[in-house]
């Protein structure tokens, strides 16, 4: 596989007299990888990911994306790179209340100007692979929560993005709804070779990945691999290295 993003002593400090967000972060990952990104509230989890999307910006560090610095860019192509480059699911389903669910996940590729046969048959795949294309007349508020995340999970890959952002992707769900979504986003990882990079606090969704960066304090202190395990033992293995951290 292919280096996709290189990170390099990656630093932020929202205050020099405080401890930094991000300590001299380094990682690479590869075109097709599904990396989670494991951590308690405030080890710099999110902070990490609004600046590997062009949200924030680090105070020092390096950062390229398929061989491009991204922080070279000026607004206007850090925007165009987030619009065509990246896909974001969050815990919170951020869908639009006044349009059908059809609709939500045609959003971006009519943002990006698709014609039109191309979004009715992408947002048809889509539907049918998240199991909601008996729902495509529907407004969010006609859903269930797995139903609105497993939408927002299809808008943001309707654009075929280079990576997936998922930002504590199963906060909001119940275990049924979250171990389905999980699924499907390991399924796209290995079928359509979707590289993924999901924030978590929990060990049962860090499972699904192949490889874990563990997070405390803004620096990077351990990396698991799943290397051929199944999700239950790759948990289990999740939650002696977590416990031997709190020890």
């Amino acid at each position: 596989m292919s280096l996709l993003l290189n990170v390099q002593n990656l630093t932020k400090y929202y205050d020099k007299n405080q401890r930094p967000a991000l300590e001299s972060v380094s990682f690479k990952v590869a075109s097709g990888e599904f990396v989670g990104i494991m951590g308690a509230s405030g080890s710099g989890k999110t902070t990490l990911l609004n600046v590997l999307s062009t949200i924030d910006t680090p105070t020092e560090g390096r950062i390229t994306f398929g061989g491009i610095d991204i922080q070279g860019l000026n607004d206007n192509a850090a925007a165009d790179f987030r619009r065509y480059r990246l896909g974001f699911i969050f815990q919170e389903y951020f869908l639009l209340d006044s349009l059908t669910v059809q609709e939500n996940i045609a959003v971006p590729l009519t943002l990006i100007g698709a014609p039109v046969h191309k979004i009715d048959t992408m947002v048809t795949k889509l539907a049918e692979r998240f199991g909601i294309a008996s729902f495509l007349d529907k407004y969010p508020a006609q859903l269930s929560g797995g139903q609105r995340q497993r939408t927002a999970a299809a808008r943001a890959l309707a654009k075929n993005p280079s990576i997936l952002f998922a930002d504590e992707p199963t906060g909001a769900l119940d275990s049924a709804a979250g171990t389905a979504l999980l699924k499907k986003l390991s399924e796209i990882n290995a079928e359509l070779k979707t590289t993924i990079l999901m924030v978590t606090h929990d060990a049962y969704a860090a499972s699904f990945a192949s490889r874990i960066l563990i997070f405390k304090d803004g620096c990077i202190i351990k990396a698991l691999h799943r290397e051929g395990q199944s999700p239950s033992h790759f948990y289990s293995q999740i939650l002696s290295a977590v416990s031997s951290l709190d020890q």
